[in-house]
């Protein structure tokens, strides 16, 4: 017998990405020597254009600067978090990374519903989260976030660099280039290098120092 017409229902298809506040992440400084990892969270205004967001490693140092400073005069919410060097010494460094991701996405001013993390790891969190390869060059505030964490952490670089002349922290940013090494061969590591890092480890093994 066929069902009366008022009977008869239709199902409303589901909406797995249903509207709501995307948060783009991504960090700064994990492979560098010394200095704490940056992650950043950026929330995007859908309404405002962003021009030029791209990978911040692609990004010229005066185009990520123009960048920053339009972020975040127009972002929803942003938030800028670090690991310490010692967390990353007792961590390791990609626990290290979850964890000042982890701390961006917490400071936002504004709770997203769900959170997108440049790469192929995502840190625990209480909101849906998804991993993109190569998401600073696919998604724009996944890119806002590369370039606000690159960008914190290369200031930093240039902050410490004039307490520790000798090692072109300014320079190199951290980074084991050849003028690093030199640097750490002859002056020895600062306070600020991540002793659990083979170059670090080394020069401390073979002076006996902990």
């Amino acid at each position: 017998m066929p069902l009366k017409k008022s009977l008869l229902v239709k199902q409303t298809p589901l909406n797995w990405d249903a509207p709501t506040l995307v948060a783009g992440v991504d960090e700064a400084g994990r492979g560098p020597l010394a200095g704490p990892v940056f992650a950043a969270a950026v929330i995007l205004d859908d309404l405002l254009p962003n021009p030029g967001l791209a990978d911040s490693k692609k990004l010229s140092a005066k185009q990520r600067n123009v960048l920053y400073d339009y972020i975040k005069a127009n972002a929803l919410a942003f938030c800028v978090a670090q690991a310490t060097v010692e967390e990353i010494d007792r961590l390791n460094i990609l626990q290290a990374t979850m964890l000042a991701m982890q701390r961006a996405v917490k400071g936002l001013r504004l709770k997203p519903g769900k959170v997108l993390v440049d790469g192929n790891r995502i840190p625990v969190l209480d909101i849906l989260a998804e991993a993109i390869v190569k998401g600073d060059a696919k998604v724009p505030c996944i890119s806002a976030a590369s370039i606000l964490a690159k960008v914190e952490r290369d200031r930093w670089c240039e902050s410490i660099d004039t307490e520790f002349p000798g090692y072109g922290f300014a320079k190199h940013k951290g980074y084991g280039t050849a003028e690093h090494m030199n640097a750490l061969s002859n002056l020895g590591p600062t306070c600020w290098h991540r002793r659990s890092f083979a170059p670090v480890a080394q020069w401390v093994n073979a002076h006996d120092q902990v």
